[in-house]
């Protein structure tokens, strides 16, 4: 028994001589470790996405469907990290730059002077569908409404608006309004369609309301949904500076500077940036500085708003 104990200890020995020999070579040093050095170790930090939105003048659909091109051009000829973003409303929007979770806006001239006052910075204009820098607004009625000649004949009529910060679909029709003679409160009613310019349309079409008021352009948008014979556009406003690119105060000069350089690069004659402008309704993008749109501040200051 003794034997056979020495005997088991014996090849053990041997068995870990053999793996000690096996592990080191003749001229290989031992390294020796250190366990009180440590390095710590840092997980790589993602870029901070860049967000964009687009004033909700329509859908949530048509918003996206109408930018997503344009947001993937810009991604990929600035390498930064775009990211769309959906306010719901208009006043969504304004205080969501406020807060700053929303770097680039995409909104309407009357939005823009508000966000002006919080320290956003105008930088980029569009080219309307119409080939011109500036849009307008319009008054609609059904087209077999008997009562609805003139502008005149709004007076004491049922009135939707598309928002109390909507441009071409408020501010814009209320000035010329004013220049007849008809103020907010000589309409029987006075209702707003929640930012959403097809719903105006859609309320007139069904006779919920005599008159509503858009931004030209936004019958083409619902042309798939009603027949567009039973609208008449009753009048249609002067042109005002339109729709422009902000940033908002704090952002990144740099980055400001290369989107707006993507931007003005987008030239109609080239195959895929005409379908990039035909989706996002615009016909190419020009530098933009805020003095552009003291018309606006003007007209607010005569009908009494903001």
């Amino acid at each position: 028994m003794i034997f056979s104990t020495a005997r088991c200890l014996f090849a053990m020995v041997l068995m870990a001589t053999m793996l000690v020999s096996l592990g080191c070579g003749e001229n290989e040093s031992v390294v020796e470790v250190d366990l009180s050095r440590r390095e710590k170790l840092v997980a790589p930090q993602r870029q901070k996405t860049i967000t964009y939105a687009y004033l909700p003048q329509y859908s949530r659909t048509v918003s996206f469907q109408r930018h997503r091109a344009l947001l993937e051009y810009l991604r990929e000829t600035t390498g930064l990290p775009l990211h769309q973003v959906f306010p719901d409303t208009f006043d969504e929007h304004i205080k969501m730059v406020q807060r700053g979770e929303i770097d680039i806006s995409y909104s309407n001239p009357f939005v823009y002077i508000q966000l002006a006052e919080v320290g956003s910075t105008a930088f980029a204009r569009i080219i309307e569908p119409t080939g011109t820098p500036d849009f307008s607004g319009q008054i609609i009625c059904r087209s077999d409404n008997p009562t609805i000649r003139t502008i005149e004949d709004c007076r004491g009529k049922r009135l939707i608006a598309v928002d109390p910060g909507s441009a071409g679909g408020f501010l814009f029709p209320l000035g010329l309004f004013y220049d007849h003679g008809i103020r907010l409160g000589d309409f029987a009613e006075v209702e707003f369609a929640q930012g959403k310019q097809e719903k105006v349309v859609l309320a007139v079409h069904a006779g919920a309301y005599d008159i509503g008021t858009i931004r030209k352009g936004t019958l083409n948008v619902v042309a798939g949904m009603i027949d567009l014979t039973d609208i008449r556009v009753l009048a249609e406003t002067r042109p005002y500076p339109g729709w422009l690119y902000s940033a908002r105060a704090g952002f990144d000069p740099a980055a400001t500077a290369a989107i707006a350089q993507a931007m003005f690069a987008l030239n109609p004659d080239n195959p895929e940036h005409l379908r990039i402008l035909d989706a996002a309704g615009m016909r190419g993008v020009i530098p933009a500085e805020d003095a552009d749109y003291d018309p606006v501040r003007e007209l607010t200051e005569k009908v009494g708003i903001y």
